[in-house]
């Protein structure tokens, strides 16, 4: 595969960020490309392994973990493509698995790239880099329309509810097998995590667009500001569908029932970064001054925490700190830890080496919490903070912390199950049916909060679940 030297002949290049004190000036995006030459000689890196550990996903850690590729990406095929300037075939390759390269290119946290066999001795193969490069050709080159197109079209009709990863995957593949699809999306543009859930210099919605449009093109239709329940019932869908299909992600955000949770500036990191999406998507990347003098505080240490943070810089702020309420991860692995599994170290994500660049200070704080929102005239000023143990504030530990603005990126708990009780949904199977023979789930509604290469592969296999389901009765009323 590749250039069996490559890996001792090349270093490891990574798309490179922009400077800090750049790109803190406006939402544009993080990351700039390698000189194509440059990128395939990063593909030719790719090792001729004998069992490559990349692209097969594996479960530990009490199955909570993948270590891999959960999709099962064809890895070490496409890198050595784009090693041989075969960028179709390099692209065939990869959407046989991943319908939305265009997403994870961009935004997934490759944990493929820590199990590759270079990185037991070396940092592994610039594969999230290569994926990236690839759809961009096949855009550039106008391959991907027509992979999109159905052999024929078989007259069925298909709901799918929700246009995040695992929706747009769902609905993508039933196309390419000639069902007529139909997505319904709760907000005023389709796209759900990938649009609003995700910043623009992460994922630039120019990226979202482009594929909501060609699966228009493709004859994907999209229906927004519709929620099951509101404006459709769950028996107009069930009458005027065949199948559907729920996809509406995990999105239930998980709150801090603390005194003082009702004050003014006290928000939710999804409510926060999804004003600030609309706001670039209406008004451009540069950068706003929307909290000029303030004091932000972001409440956990997740992505998303680290997305707010750098919202927050770009919008302005005067400070930015973070609360976390697990421990410090150790420098080194740990003997419990071995490779090809994620190794679980520290790691400062962009928007926290942005504050420490802007700030100076000490961004994070660990094993902390909030235990009080205090404000003034309804508005909050400042929070009450404990250090704590087993996840519980220690008495005598308490401190007081100004804030103008508290944002709570405690992560999700769940679907928003008032959807599947309009269904009559209360089983959900392993082959994304459920106890109601016309409906099922796929994606982060299935399985929980999660990756988007998971969503993905979810909604591609709910897909093919939903074909065989409808041939199946077909062939048993021949």
């Amino acid at each position: 595969m590749a250039d069996p030297f490559g890996f001792m002949k090349y270093p490891r290049r990574n798309d490179t960020y922009r400077p800090i004190f750049e790109r803190v000036h406006d939402f544009k995006a993080l990351e700039e490309t390698l000189p194509e030459e440059e990128r395939r000689r990063q593909a030719a890196r790719c090792m001729n392994c004998g069992v490559p550990h990349c692209h097969s996903g594996f479960f530990y850690g009490g199955g909570r973990a993948v270590g891999g590729c959960p999709n099962d990406n064809l890895i070490p095929e496409w890198n050595d493509l784009i090693y041989r300037a075969e960028d179709k075939k390099a692209f065939e390759r990869l959407t046989l698995t991943n319908s939305l390269p265009d997403f994870t290119g961009n935004v997934c946290p490759a944990p493929c790239e820590v199990s590759c066999n270079e990185a037991l001795n070396g940092q592994g193969i610039t594969i999230r880099n290569n994926e990236r490069f690839i759809i961009e050709q096949a855009f550039k080159h106008g391959w991907v329309k027509k992979s999109g197109l159905p052999v024929s079209r078989n007259g069925i009709e298909v709901a799918v509810v929700g246009s995040g990863p695992a929706g747009l995957a769902a609905a993508w593949r039933l196309n390419q097998l000639g069902y007529s699809v139909t997505v319904f999306e709760g907000s005023d543009r389709p796209g759900g995590l990938a649009m609003y859930g995700i910043p623009n210099m992460k994922l630039p919605k120019t990226i979202v667009e482009r594929r909501i449009n060609l699966m228009k093109e493709v004859g994907i239709k999209f229906v927004v500001n519709t929620t099951v329940g509101k404006d459709i019932t769950a028996d107009e869908l069930r009458q005027q569908f065949t199948r559907v299909i729920l996809a509406i992600g995990a999105g239930v955000a998980r709150d801090l029932k603390a005194p003082g949770r009702e004050l003014n500036g006290v928000q939710l990191a999804v409510d926060f970064l999804t004003t600030a999406t609309k706001a670039v998507v209406a008004n451009g990347t540069a950068a706003t001054q929307r909290l000029a003098g303030k004091k932000v505080v972001v409440i956990g240490g997740g992505d998303t925490g680290n997305d707010c943070i750098a919202t927050a810089v770009r919008q302005g702020a005067a400070d930015v700190k973070q609360l976390e309420i697990t421990a410090a991860a150790p420098a080194e692995r740990s003997a419990d830890n071995p490779w090809p599994e994620w190794p679980r170290v520290t790691k400062y994500g962009y928007g926290q080496a942005e504050a420490q660049e802007l700030f100076g200070d000490v961004i994070t704080q660990y094993e902390t919490t909030a235990t009080t929102f205090n404000g003034t005239d309804g508005q909050v000023t400042s929070l009450t903070t404990s250090k704590v143990k087993q996840f519980q504030p220690i008495a005598g530990t308490e401190q007081e912390m100004s804030a103008d603005l508290v944002l709570l990126a405690l992560g999700f708990t769940g679907a928003a199950t008032d959807v599947f009780d309009q269904f009559g949904v209360n089983e959900i199977y392993d082959g994304y049916n459920t106890n109601v023979d016309q409906v099922y789930v796929a994606g982060d509604a299935r399985r929980g909060p999660s990756l988007v290469i998971w969503a993905i592969r979810e909604g591609r296999l709910c897909a093919e679940a939903v074909a065989q389901s409808i041939t199946a009765v077909a062939a048993a009323q021949a």
